[in-house]
């Protein structure tokens, strides 16, 4: 789980119109699957454009919300969007591997799809941890890139089809640890007891090959990030390669499916 060259997250904008659209679809599913109870102080850390820290806010009525990315950028967009009169809601500039938060201050922290963009996941996992107070929750979700974004999937197959080179950056095979194992094996790892881990699977219905397409000009993320290092020639070869191969209803929507991962844990209450 590392970060590369090609993983740019500049725009919240682009990323929107690219993943952020399905990461809100998993967060309502991950957020139901919590279950906890209203008035609580929760941290959402790689908050990226503010999905689930918008879903904490709308559906469990938490006494605040802080929402924290590196992405000075992504912080922006979570900041526009994140308004709302329901709960305190606050996003801030940071490093998921050095949180700026005391001991113990939250109730529950979450991490939504960042996990295995950073170099130390380990690192960030025990920085949860130690954000919540005893008996707090721990919870994240990952994409499961191996074996349930079929959207990637396909994009990646017709990429090295045309460029056997894009192997080495295909999420598929880069990101093999966003399964429920290695997951299970991070909280335990951390310290935190009462591990367990779930599916979420959400539909990614697109409205014709262009709605899917496009995005992946946006250059945000790893698949956008290589098609903006092609040379228009090769671009216009990987659209065709990808158009070819990928499931079309007649109407001419594109209806795929994404599944994450998802892992909570709680921190144990010393005697």
């Amino acid at each position: 789980m590392a970060q590369q060259r090609s993983d740019a997250w500049t725009s919240g904008a682009d990323y929107e119109r690219y993943m952020g659209r399905w990461s809100r679809l998993v967060a309502r599913d991950f957020v139901t699957w919590l279950d906890r109870a209203d008035g609580l102080r929760w941290l959402d850390v790689g908050c990226g454009t503010g999905s689930l820290s918008a879903v904490v806010a709308e559906q469990c009525g938490p006494r605040w919300v802080v929402g924290c990315d590196r992405s000075e950028a992504f912080v922006r967009t979570a900041a526009r969007r994140g308004r709302t009169p329901s709960a305190a809601t606050r996003f801030v500039v940071a490093d998921a591997l050095a949180l700026p938060v005391p001991e113990g201050a939250f109730d529950v922290a979450v991490s939504g799809l960042t996990l295995n963009f950073l170099p130390e996941p380990a690192t960030a996992v025990r920085e949860l941890a130690r954000g919540v107070r005893p008996g707090g929750l721990v919870a994240a979700y990952v994409w499961d890139y191996g074996d349930g974004m079929d959207l990637l999937r396909h994009f990646w197959t017709a990429a090295t089809a045309t460029d056997p080179a894009a192997a080495a950056l295909d999420e598929t095979r880069r990101f093999g640890d966003c399964r429920p194992e290695p997951l299970h094996s991070l909280w335990t790892g951390a310290g935190l007891t009462d591990v367990t881990t779930a599916p979420l699977e959400v539909p990614t219905v697109f409205a014709d090959f262009t709605d899917l397409w496009d995005p992946f000009r946006s250059g945000q993320g790893p698949a956008p990030g290589y098609v903006a290092s092609l040379t228009p020639a090769a671009r216009d070869r990987l659209r065709e390669a990808l158009r070819a191969t990928i499931p079309t209803a007649p109407d001419g929507s594109v209806p795929l499916t994404a599944r994450a991962w998802a892992v909570r844990g709680v921190r144990a209450v010393r005697p």
